[in-house]
């Protein structure tokens, strides 16, 4: 069990976990990245246990700004998606920042990156350049399209992956009306969590054949894949058998549907769960209903059975509907908003939510590591750093004098 689950908020802020038992404990991570994907999957490796160092410009990641904040470089985003980690700033436009990052490189098992492949090259950063003086370095890229198609050299977001990768047409055919965005980093962080898995495996390989490797994220190829893993439809076949998308989720009227104070989603997939609706909602004449009598009519009336429960939610209060559900075997709840969240009684009882003391800024609230581990636990060892707070000793750990310290530094 994680034992941050365990530890009362009082007593972890003032100590985060003093020991680092993660499965990653040793490996070191060499953070090239900014914004959301990056930063993201490099915390994971970080909470799993990897020592991660963050190399960033003299301005800092551009996800230290957004707000709200208690300081200027320390916003919630980036506190939110750089923990377990030290921060080094390093020019790498010029020979001293460059050279700095090489001998770093040296000392990696891992390097992450999300500096366009075409920039690292011009750096002298490339693959081909780190695996001349580290042969088992593990190095990942994380951009938006594979770089042997007419789409490498462009740019990419969030916002517009969502556009290319059909997540925002998806959202728009289930409200039967234009394209919507996700209100998340859906794709930054979906993709993220592909780098991570690229990491381990990459790592699990070079335990077994004793070299690292390249390996390339592209995020607009993950996000395609992601989508039509249950949105391929017809076109899964050869010839096509019929449209693209899964109708039952790109039914309109599958939604959260309004009690009389509240919202609802029930969801009954089996003809069990559907006698067992039909009963909470005093609907038993339905029973014999040929639209909806097996599973198979029920799949293929999705519409209509979505439209029914919502009718039918719709006539009685919140709680109501937990008392009718409570008494049988039908998958429900109540929606959630967001507040409500750090209140749910389960996220309470196992602790997901944690508290912590900064050292600029103050106390602060966050989500602990969510899985939980016999042996090896993951764990928050440190807060988000400030810009460049660990520069001087991520270079003695490499080797550098105090002169050789003061002369990067001085050089950006």
């Amino acid at each position: 069990m994680n034992p941050m689950a365990s530890v009362p908020q009082a007593a972890f802020g003032d100590n985060l976990s003093a020991t680092n038992h993660g499965p990653l404990a040793g490996v070191k991570v060499l953070d090239l990245t900014t914004v959301i994907m990056g930063p993201y999957a490099t915390q994971t490796l970080g909470d799993y246990g990897a020592d991660v160092i963050k190399v960033e410009s003299p301005e800092g990641d551009v996800m230290r700004f957004p707000g709200p904040g208690r300081s200027a470089q320390m916003g919630h985003v980036f506190l939110n998606v750089n923990r377990n980690k030290r921060s080094i700033v390093l020019d790498l436009k010029t020979d001293a920042g460059r050279k700095a990052c090489i001998d770093l490189a040296r000392q990696a098992d891992v390097l992450v990156y999300n500096i366009r492949p075409q920039a690292m090259k011009r750096l002298q950063l490339a693959y081909e350049d780190l695996q001349a003086v580290n042969p088992r370095i593990i190095y990942v890229g994380c951009f938006g399209f594979g770089q042997d198609g007419p789409y490498a050299a462009r740019a990419a977001y969030d916002d517009l992956i969502q556009a290319m990768s059909g997540t925002a047409d998806l959202i728009g055919r289930h409200q039967d009306g234009p394209p919507r965005l996700v209100p998340l980093n859906f794709c930054d962080r979906v993709s993220g969590l592909h780098v991570v898995q690229a990491v381990l495996a990459a790592l699990f390989a070079r335990e077994r054949q004793g070299k690292g490797q390249s390996v390339d994220v592209p995020m607009f190829e993950t996000m395609t894949a992601f989508a039509l893993g249950e949105h391929l439809g017809g076109e899964t076949f050869v010839p096509a058998e019929g449209a693209m998308g899964y109708s039952r989720i790109l039914s309109t009227h599958r939604r959260p549907h309004a009690t009389r104070d509240g919202f609802l989603v029930v969801l009954p997939y089996n003809n069990k769960q559907w006698e067992g609706f039909l009963q909470a909602a005093g609907r038993e004449d339905l029973k014999n209903d040929l639209r909806f009598s097996t599973q198979q009519a029920r799949a293929a009336n999705v519409s209509a059975m979505y439209e029914l429960i919502g009718e039918e939610v719709a006539k009685h209060s919140s709680q109501d509907w937990v008392e009718r559900l409570s008494s049988v075997d039908v998958p429900w709840t109540l929606v959630n908003r967001l507040e409500d969240l750090q209140h749910d009684r389960h996220l309470q009882a196992v602790g997901l939510f944690q508290e912590a003391d900064h050292p600029s800024e103050g106390r602060l609230r966050m989500t602990r590591v969510p899985s939980q581990w016999s042996e090896t636990p993951p764990s928050i060892r440190r807060l988000a750093p400030q810009l460049g707070e660990h520069s001087d000793e991520i270079l003695r750990e490499a080797g550098y004098s105090d002169e050789q310290i003061k002369a990067v530094i001085g050089s950006g």
